[in-house]
């Protein structure tokens, strides 16, 4: 067992907190025929990233077009329905038990959209933290540092001592850039593949994670087998 001591947790969503990956591959593959690619290679390679970003990218939109298929494409990924990850009610449990106004503990830094956020954590039944980070808040998306700076500001703390919490390789990149420790969890990525990328920690899911705190830190016991 591994025991470290932060100052807050700052998770990412998709893949990490829940799994809506039927979803979007679905969406990938309505968008891949309307705009002649290969839906489920997009799907792959922009997990992590901003939507707003891949649209663009996949299927040269811009201005308002853009935001209207962004609404489009999440709306879709709702409909199709994500669904808690294992670990995950237990931990934000314990995390949530003794959170304040002054000192959060933990918040959502995600690459989805204010809109799609608040939306796909409901009907999965995750609950939403005081202060949520979506791709609306910052200039840049992962794996530029932007999501968890602001992270660390919202929980009032330095992100140098908070724990990102991620699954994919472009927020496993984030977080090191904003000087923060990472937690890889295997839950779209082989153990392989996303220890390549030398997260500080790795799990097989948040089930092997559990947090109490001890004073105004979270003391966190990973299971790392």
């Amino acid at each position: 067992m591994t025991v470290i001591t932060v100052d807050a947790v700052l998770f990412d969503n998709d893949g990490t907190l829940i799994d809506s990956t039927p979803g979007v591959y679905a969406a990938w593959g309505t968008f891949g025929k309307e705009y002649g690619f290969d839906g489920e290679v997009a799907a792959h390679e922009t997990h992590g990233r901003r939507l707003i970003d891949s649209l663009h990218e996949w299927c040269h939109l811009e201005g308002q077009k853009l935001e209207d298929e962004v609404r489009r494409f999440e709306q879709e990924v709702i409909d199709v329905g994500p669904i808690i990850l294992p670990g995950v009610k237990e931990l934000l449990d314990s995390i949530k038990a003794e959170e304040s106004e002054e000192r959060p503990g933990w918040t959502i830094c995600t690459s989805a959209t204010r809109w799609y956020a608040p939306a796909a954590l409901a009907k999965a039944g995750v609950p939403l933290p005081m202060h949520l980070v979506t791709s609306d808040d910052v200039a840049k998306g992962k794996p530029f540092p932007d999501p968890y700076l602001a992270g660390a500001m919202k929980c009032n703390v330095k992100p140098e001592n908070c724990l990102v919490v991620e699954d994919a390789p472009s927020g496993i990149k984030s977080g090191k850039a904003a000087g923060s420790k990472t937690l890889a969890v295997c839950t779209s990525h082989t153990r392989e593949a996303i220890a390549a990328f030398e997260p500080d920690y790795l799990v097989e899911d948040l089930s092997r994670v559990k947090a109490r705190w001890v004073g105004k830190q979270i003391e966190l016991t990973l299971d790392e087998s």
